[in-house]
């Protein structure tokens, strides 16, 4: 296909977002794009296997997804499960990526009204696709024939639009319970855009390693996805030891992750890392002195060392007394953020 020029006048963020979602998207099939792409004012251009919508936006040109091998199982009908739209680029280090996104989403948020999901992809995206390196944020303003997401692109900030079905049953159908399957947060509130909206269920890990794993993924990306998203976390931890789950941990992050740790005594907390307030000042602005006595400021984006953290976490509930990966519980307060009701689904670890 011969590339084609594109409209040269630049739309806000908000204006492109209100032409996607209210374009007649015919399916997702060849025509249906074609006339998608007639109607925003942009030529058709790349490749057959990767084509492309020439935008004339200083961003860059928008890409299609073809339904491929991975996606086809997830589709019924379609011949497209996306165009994704650069809509803003930054410097490569994670506080700029994260404040890019941010930027977007207040922007769109103020245009379209609060997004009725959002979360982070983990380090699998939708069919099987890969994210970016420093966090894997997206909002969601559902509908029932098309979705548009902002979603963290490898340069920055992208704009997606997709028909709901097939995104949905991907996601939907990763719930088969192997370690692994789903990755990420997945975050939804009582707006009326999310009548139907099913929930996968999700997997349990199976050994000290995965655990360590995917709760260093999660704390590492944490402070960045917090800001780009524009939350705050608050996740108490319990470790269940002969009958009982006392509190182990809480885990704080808006910009910033610290964490709290209640260690039974005869647990040596500080020589499996643990700080007090005088060794991280920062924190004494969420707890007291001595109230929990051990705690780590993790620092803001990009700072965390997540694999560390995790190594540091599963010793300290190992010492005192959880036995198995089942015995580490996510407080069910954690599951309240904002307006959302939120599913950590890449932890593998049960939540009560």
């Amino acid at each position: 296909m011969n590339a084609q020029r594109g409209s040269t006048e630049e739309q806000s963020l908000a204006d492109l977002a209100r032409r996607l979602r209210a374009a007649d998207t015919g399916g997702w099939t060849p025509d249906g794009v074609n006339a998608l792409a007639d109607g925003l004012g942009w030529a058709r251009g790349g490749t057959a296997d990767h084509p492309v919508l020439v935008t004339g936006r200083s961003s860059g040109d928008a890409r299609l997804r073809p339904v491929g091998t991975y996606e086809e199982p997830y589709t019924d009908g379609e011949s497209y499960v996306e165009l994704a739209v650069p809509v803003g680029t930054a410097a490569p280090d994670v506080a700029a990526q994260a404040a890019a996104f941010r930027a977007a989403n207040e922007e769109l948020t103020a245009a379209l009204g609060r997004p009725s999901v959002m979360g982070s992809h983990g380090d699998m995206g939708p069919f099987y696709g890969s994210g970016p390196h420093w966090g894997a944020p997206f909002l969601r303003w559902r509908g029932s024939t098309d979705t548009l997401e902002l979603r963290a692109g490898k340069a920055g900030p992208e704009l997606v639009l997709q028909p709901t079905g097939p995104a949905e049953n991907w996601f939907w159908r990763q719930g088969h319970g192997e370690e692994h399957a789903i990755s990420g947060f997945f975050g939804s509130n009582r707006d009326p855009a999310n009548a139907g909206l099913g929930f996968p269920g999700g997997w349990t890990a199976c050994s000290w390693e995965t655990v360590t794993r995917s709760l260093g993924d999660f704390l590492e990306a944490l402070p960045a996805e917090a800001i780009a998203l524009g939350v705050g976390f608050g996740m108490p931890f319990y470790g269940r030891t002969r009958g009982s789950a006392p509190l182990l941990f809480d885990v704080t992050c808006d910009d910033r992750l610290a964490i709290g740790c209640f260690a039974p005594d005869g647990v040596d907390a500080a020589s499996l890392g643990w700080g007090t307030v005088a060794e991280h000042p920062g924190t004494a602005s969420i707890w007291s002195d001595d109230d929990p006595v051990w705690r780590v400021d993790a620092g803001g984006p990009g700072e965390p060392k997540g694999r560390a953290l995790a190594e540091m976490l599963v010793a300290t509930a190992r010492a005192a007394g959880v036995t198995e990966p089942a015995g580490l519980i996510v407080g069910g307060e954690a599951e309240y953020v904002d307006t959302y009701h939120v599913r950590y689904y890449g932890l593998g670890l049960p939540t009560g």
